[in-house]
């Protein structure tokens, strides 16, 4: 069984990032998009890196352009305006696909792991958020519609948490 720490994905600067530097962590996992309804939830997910990185948080951002095609822009231009309009700070990932035969590996985990309504695993709309725990286990699915701030009574709870199983 495939674990998220030993999966990699590529940053917006090209970098290739490893999930293992986040083992220990508690990570929000987000498909986002530049153009979409749920854009503005940046500044709540940018508030809730803020209010607990120091704790062991991190907000992983996935832009995603396959729901309306809502983020058609490049990786550069992404990052451009996602620091100029909300002052994201947490890591920031290149444009991939979050379901479908090309969805990313770590997307098929979480759909895998943690269904969505009716026990649905394809992600329906951008910013389909995932909270995994510090041993790496998916903790739970919230829906596009689910604010950013409504999360962190879980995100505490899983920060609480400080043995890795």
């Amino acid at each position: 069984m495939t674990k998220i720490y030993q999966l990699e994905a590529e940053r917006l600067d090209g970098r290739t990032q490893s999930m293992a530097d986040y083992e220990g962590k508690v990570l929000l996992i987000v498909n986002t998009a530049s153009k979409c309804g749920f854009t503005p939830q940046f500044a709540g997910l940018e508030k809730l890196y803020k209010k607990y990185q120091d704790q062991g948080f991190v907000v992983l951002g996935f832009p995603c352009n396959q729901f309306g095609g809502q983020d058609p822009a490049s990786n550069d231009e992404i990052g451009a305006f996602c620091q100029r309009n909300y002052g994201v700070s947490f890591p920031m990932f290149a444009k991939i696909d979050v379901k479908g035969p090309e969805a990313h590996a770590i997307f098929r985990l979480l759909t895998r792991e943690a269904k969505g309504v009716l026990g649905s695993q394809s992600i329906k709309w951008n910013f389909t958020k995932f909270l995994v725990g510090r041993n790496g286990e998916i903790l739970n699915r919230y829906a596009p519609t689910t604010k950013p701030e409504s999360l962190e009574q879980d995100i505490e709870q899983a920060l609480a948490v400080t043995e890795l199983a």
